[in-house]
C-alpha cells in the first residue's frame, strides 16, 4: 500500500471515531500553503464583469405561494408498544425524507422495550440492518450486545433506534454505506423525538459523533469533546459515547475500550446499577 493511501485510510478511520480536526506541524502547514499559492498562480482571470442574469417570467398568481407544512406525526393508541407501531407506519412512508431523494427507499425503526430506562441512538441503517430490517445487527451491533452484556443488559430490556430511518444512498451501491447528512438526520428527528416521548427513557446515549451531532445540533465536534460530560436532549440525560464500529477499528486498542466502558459506567451509576468491582476495572490499565 502507497504512503498516500495508508494516510487515506488513516483519516478516514479517525472520520469513523468522531475526529474532524487533526494538529499539523508547521512544515505541514508550509507544505500546504505553497500548494495553495501554486494553485492560485495557475488559476486563470475570469471576467471582469459578472454575468448579466437571465430575465425570468414572474407568475403574479404564484407570487403568493408558500411551502406546504411539513406533515405531522401522530402517535395512534394506548400503550407504549401501539404508539410505536403507529410511529412504525407512518415513518415508512414519510415524505420529508423520501422527497430528498438521498436516501433509500426500505424504512428501519427501532427496536428493544418499549418501557425502558436506557435508550441508545445511532445515526442510520447500514446494509445488515436494511436487510434484516432491524438496526444495530451487522458487526457493530455484536459489539454494541457485548457491551450491553457486560453492563448487565440485554437487546430486549434496553431500546436501541436511529436518527435516520432509512440507509443512505450512494451510487453503485452494494454493501457500502456512508454517514447522514444533517438535512437527512433532520427529517427523521421528529420520530427520535416522538419515541422518547413514548419510551420516556431515563437516560439517553448517542452512539457516535454522527448521531450526537444529529440530536445536540453541533457541528463538527469530536466524541472526544462531547463524552465524559452530560448533556440534555428533550428533558432527557443524554452520555455521548464512540460507535461500536469505533472499537471495531481499533479492536486491540484497550485504551479506546476503555473510554467506551468509562462511559457505560456513568451511565450505570445514573441509573443506579449495581456495579461489581470486576466490572469497573475492565479495560483498566494493570
Amino acid at each position: 500500500m502507497s504512503p498516500v493511501h495508508s494516510l487515506i485510510e488513516y483519516l478516514q478511520q479517525l472520520a469513523r471515531s468522531g475526529e474532524r480536526y487533526i494538529r499539523l506541524d508547521e512544515e505541514a502547514k508550509e507544505i500546504l500553503r505553497e500548494r495553495i499559492r501554486k494553485g492560485k498562480r495557475s488559476v486563470k482571470a475570469g471576467p471582469r464583469h459578472p454575468p448579466v442574469p437571465k430575465a425570468v417570467d414572474i407568475d403574479p398568481g404564484n407570487s403568493q405561494q408558500t411551502e406546504a407544512p411539513p406533515p405531522k406525526l401522530k402517535a395512534e393508541g394506548e400503550s407504549a408498544i401501539e404508539k410505536l407501531a403507529s410511529l412504525r407506519k407512518q415513518a415508512e412512508t414519510w415524505e420529508p425524507a423520501l422527497a430528498l431523494s438521498s436516501l433509500r427507499d426500505t424504512m428501519v425503526f427501532a427496536t428493544g422495550n418499549p418501557e425502558a430506562e436506557l435508550m441508545l441512538v445511532g445515526e442510520a441503517p447500514g446494509y445488515e440492518e436494511e436487510r434484516r430490517g432491524q438496526p444495530f445487527v451487522g458487526k457493530a451491533g455484536q459489539k454494541l450486545d457485548q457491551i450491553l452484556m457486560a453492563m448487565g443488559f440485554s437487546r430486549e430490556n434496553v431500546y436501541i433506534s436511529n436518527i435516520c430511518k432509512f440507509r443512505p444512498a450512494l451510487k453503485n451501491q452494494t454493501t457500502n454505506n456512508r454517514k447522514p447528512t444533517p438535512l437527512e438526520m433532520q427529517a427523521c428527528l421528529p420520530f427520535v423525538r416522538a419515541e422518547i416521548e413514548i419510551v420516556r427513557p431515563k437516560c439517553i446515549v448517542a452512539l457516535g459523533g454522527t448521531a450526537a451531532e444529529g440530536l445536540l445540533n453541533y457541528e463538527n465536534q469530536p466524541v472526544g469533546r462531547m463524552r465524559e460530560q452530560w448533556h440534555e436532549f428533550e428533558g432527557i440525560p443524554l452520555r455521548v459515547t464512540y460507535h461500536p464500529s469505533y472499537l471495531l477499528h481499533n479492536d486491540s486498542a484497550v485504551t479506546e475500550k476503555r473510554k467506551v466502558w468509562e462511559d457505560m459506567l456513568s451511565v450505570m451509576e445514573f441509573l443506579e446499577m449495581p456495579i461489581s468491582q470486576k466490572q469497573r476495572a475492565f479495560f483498566a490499565e494493570k
